[in-house]
């Protein structure tokens, strides 16, 4: 990399390891901080703070296939770590797709910043994706409150959504393991998770999961049997096929035909009156836009 790619700041910075981009007296950071530089993506660490630990391989591999194509068209945040080294702040999945896609360089934001602001910078960017899961949201929304010291009054503040909107995350963080898992993996929503925090006995809980999971039980269906339970009519050993109407035979094998085709879950509903519905869960702007193209296929 030359030094007029560089520039002069940020080269000045790599040549001297006495300088540090976390401190304000640092003379060399006042010439990068607020630019934009081309910095070599094996300097580069990944956030020790960074709260997401799952990134979807085939994302990375739609992500890094547009980047050989394109470049990465937005830049990732770094702080300086040391000499010749950053550390990064946000922008995680861009940094492993453009590693995948053999960058050798990548374009990076450096500024100030100390673990703490790390931490919050890292949760709050992870809380502003749309393709979280409720159980990750509300994860980051503890951590914030736990190691950042800010209370719900303030978090609202700074993530810019309602305090009672943060508090229903919360509660979530209540529900069983499994229950958890079960949101995580997309198989429950969070109105079937509000439903089920209102149970309080572990054992009534996931007895109601394991319904919701073999009958295919929507949010509504969920909150009666919520309120049996807490009116005290809830029988724990009714089959869920009495709870919700069976998909005749041929909906069935049209639902599964759709899954094989699509490659994802979809949820087929039908009410006693024949009217049904047919929801397919995505988690990413780009799996939404995969599904659209192959359901806009013709033969």
């Amino acid at each position: 990399m030359s030094k007029k790619v560089l520039g002069r700041g940020l080269s000045a910075l790599l040549t001297d390891s006495g300088k540090e981009i976390n401190s304000a007296r640092d003379e060399g950071a006042g010439k990068i901080l607020g630019r934009t530089a081309e910095l070599d993506i094996t300097t580069i660490s990944t956030n020790p703070f960074q709260p997401r630990t799952q990134f979807s391989d085939e994302y990375l591999e739609e992500l890094a296939t547009s980047i050989r194509q394109f470049g990465v068209i937005q830049p990732i945040t770094v702080r300086k770590a040391g000499f010749n080294s950053f550390q990064l702040i946000s922008g995680e999945r861009r940094f492993r797709a453009a590693k995948l896609a053999g960058l050798t360089h990548i374009p990076a934001y450096v500024r100030l910043a100390d673990d703490q602001q790390m931490l919050e910078m890292a949760l709050i960017e992870n809380i502003q994706r749309r393709d979280l899961d409720p159980i990750e949201v509300a994860t980051s929304f503890r951590q914030l409150i736990d190691q950042c010291n800010l209370t719900q009054e303030e978090m609202s503040m700074r993530v810019g959504k309602k305090r009672s909107t943060i508090a229903n995350y919360l509660r979530l963080l209540k529900l069983e393991p499994v229950v958890q898992a079960g949101m995580r993996d997309g198989i429950l929503t969070m109105g079937h998770g509000r439903a089920l925090i209102n149970v309080e006995d572990p054992k009534v809980q996931l007895r109601i999961y394991q319904m919701i999971v073999s009958g295919n039980l929507s949010v509504r269906q969920t909150e009666k049997l919520v309120k049996d339970y807490q009116e005290g009519n809830f029988d724990g050993k009714k089959s869920s096929a009495t709870i919700r109407v069976t998909l005749p035979p041929e909906i069935m094998r049209a639902t599964e035909d759709l899954k094989k085709y699509i490659g994802s879950k979809v949820d087929v509903r039908i009410n006693d009156k024949g009217r049904g519905s047919i929801v397919i869960p995505f988690k990413t702007q780009e799996e939404f836009l995969r599904i659209k193209e192959l359901l806009s296929k013709t033969e």
